[in-house]
């Protein structure tokens, strides 16, 4: 990636990308690095959240997706587990009165009813709360997984074939895609992933189907606005040709 400025070029402002999403990795290392427990590291990476998320805002961004729990992270130790969710409460509670003057709306894609309840009500508590605003709108992927989005949608898609409310012959990419979490968000163009591993965890499987990626070595807690900035002007150096000339 190209090397990290502390300001944004007017190419790169002029092809912003309308959606960003990120994979948030890196925390547990940073942490192990310095020889910190490893929810030290989740609390750094919470900063970076909130700077990432003003900086998208103020750049005019319309869309960022932070993958912020997956699926597969309910394998972790419990004391892991119930330390993120209660600093997820603690994040809400303390950042949703910044949130709101900063006009951002906020989503939740995922297998919500898997939350405890008082990560559910503080959720819904600052969706509501936020839903009048018309800036950046956050999405935050919690307890998600690509694989299980896609099974849920051919399960939804299926029921209705059942009961006669859909032919078979007129599923399109289109139709099913209104059965996904993000039937009402636009694909990524840009996702990030920090720390440097070439995967993408299960993360919108089917939404980065022509989504650019850009890799940074960067750990998540360490990823701050020259880094972000870097990333979007590697964005605005690829040329998008969706599979054409």
């Amino acid at each position: 990636m190209s090397s990290q400025t502390s300001h944004l070029s007017a190419e790169a402002k002029a092809s912003l990308p309308h959606h960003v999403a990120v994979i948030m990795d890196g925390n547990g290392r940073w942490a192990k690095q310095r020889h910190f427990p490893r929810i030290e590291g989740h609390r750094a990476g919470a900063e970076s959240a909130r700077v990432i998320i003003r900086t998208a805002g103020e750049l005019g961004i319309k869309y960022l997706t932070l993958y912020a729990f997956s699926v597969e992270n309910w394998k972790r130790p419990k004391e892991e587990v119930d330390a993120l969710m209660k600093y997820l409460v603690h994040y809400l509670k303390t950042e949703t009165s910044e949130l709101n003057k900063n006009n951002v709306r906020l989503e939740v894609i995922g297998q919500i009813y898997r939350l405890p309840e008082n990560v559910q009500e503080h959720l819904k508590k600052t969706i509501a709360t936020l839903s009048k605003n018309n800036g950046l709108t956050l999405v935050m992927a919690l307890s998600y997984g690509g694989r299980t989005e896609i099974v849920e949608a051919v399960r939804s898609v299926a029921e209705k074939v059942k009961s006669g409310q859909l032919d078979p012959a007129d599923i399109t990419e289109q139709i099913f895609a209104q059965h996904l979490y993000t039937h009402n968000i636009p694909d990524p163009d840009l996702l990030i992933r920090t720390s440097g591993e070439m995967r993408v965890s299960n993360f919108l499987l089917w939404q980065i189907s022509y989504t650019e990626l850009v890799i940074t070595q960067t750990l998540w807690p360490d990823f701050r606005k020259p880094q972000f900035y870097a990333a979007l002007e590697e964005y605005n150096r690829r040329r998008r040709r969706f599979g054409a000339l």
